[in-house]
């Protein structure tokens, strides 16, 4: 869509698998293998799917910490793999990264305060006399106090930790977040806060978020839109309600049967996937998924499933729908 603040078409990295003396290349790991999507500006898109399936690789290509293959990456209608490295750097303050790890993303050898300021000053939008007290404004919206300006990473818990790398990413004032994973790794009080902070942040600035996990109560609280990765593929993209009250692939439907039900009384059908996700090294012919689905016929082994729409802006890759 031409109003689209990201716009992400045919979207590929390829890692090369190196061997023998002379270190050539022999394959292949396709961890991203042709995924389109887009994100409108206020909007936040869930990624979600099993560990392996490249859901944060999605996250690295598109902000270009790691180089695409092939395919388009559009921001505001610029595209980003075009852009000289000088007018890509006036770029990166309005697209920001949230990492899934806040610790190993944070020098433990400098104060929280200059953690987060350090980008506004690089960046030449605030004059030094004054990045301190942008920073205390950022740190108090996310729920932070003023006397943890001057503390180490060590000294925070694992939520506040994250409160932080939300706060660095907020600091520059973006239009684009992509968190990677942001809660996985904390107790679910924890996790609703985070959540609620989004949703805050969200409201008073008009963010967008690429929000990337394998938890989908998570996504099912938070996100607009979601779509649903299978081995570096987009195998179904729709609005939260459509995917969640009518899923249509089988590997959707999977992921959906393991989400926990509130109210024990109610049934459902768990959907137990036999074996494990095959190596992105080596991904099956046809649909990648016909070898863990339960409904798979002899035209899923062949052929690859066109992603196509099925109404309502509901798009599902598989030869039985």
């Amino acid at each position: 869509m031409s109003d689209a603040l990201l716009d992400v078409q045919n979207l590929k990295k390829y890692f090369p698998i190196k061997s023998g003396l002379l270190n050539r290349t022999v394959g292949q790991v396709k961890a991203v293998d042709g995924i389109s999507f887009t994100i409108q500006p206020g909007e936040t898109f869930g990624l979600v799917g099993e560990s392996g399936s490249g859901k944060s690789t999605v996250g690295r290509t598109v902000i270009r910490l790691t180089e695409k293959t092939a395919g388009e990456v559009k921001f505001k209608g610029v595209d980003l793999y075009q852009l000289p490295n000088e007018e890509l750097r006036k770029m990166r303050p309005k697209m920001q990264l949230i990492f899934q790890d806040p610790y190993s993303s944070l020098n433990p050898r400098v104060r929280v305060g200059d953690a987060i300021g350090e980008a506004l000053i690089d960046h030449g939008l605030f004059p030094a006399k004054e990045v301190r007290e942008r920073v205390l404004d950022v740190l108090n919206a996310c729920g932070l106090s003023s006397y943890h300006i001057d503390r180490f990473p060590h000294e925070f818990s694992g939520g506040q930790r994250q409160r932080i790398g939300i706060a660095r990413a907020l600091v520059l004032n973006p239009d684009l977040i992509i968190a990677d994973e942001p809660v996985s790794a904390l107790d679910v009080s924890i996790q609703a806060q985070i959540i609620n902070l989004f949703r805050k942040m969200q409201e008073t600035r008009n963010l967008s978020y690429l929000f990337i996990s394998h938890d989908l109560s998570v996504v099912e609280h938070l996100c607009n839109r979601i779509g649903v990765m299978y081995l570096g593929s987009m195998v179904e993209t729709a609005s939260r309600n459509e995917l969640f009250q009518n899923p249509l692939h089988p590997y959707t439907k999977a992921l959906l049967s393991a989400v926990p039900i509130p109210i024990p009384k109610i049934k459902r059908e768990r959907i137990v996937l036999k074996g494990d996700i095959p190596s992105p090294a080596n991904p099956p012919s046809g649909c990648k998924f016909h070898t863990r689905c339960p409904l798979a016929v002899a035209a899923c082994k062949e052929l690859v499933p066109e992603f196509r729409e099925v109404g309502g802006n509901h798009f599902v890759a598989c030869h039985l729908v």
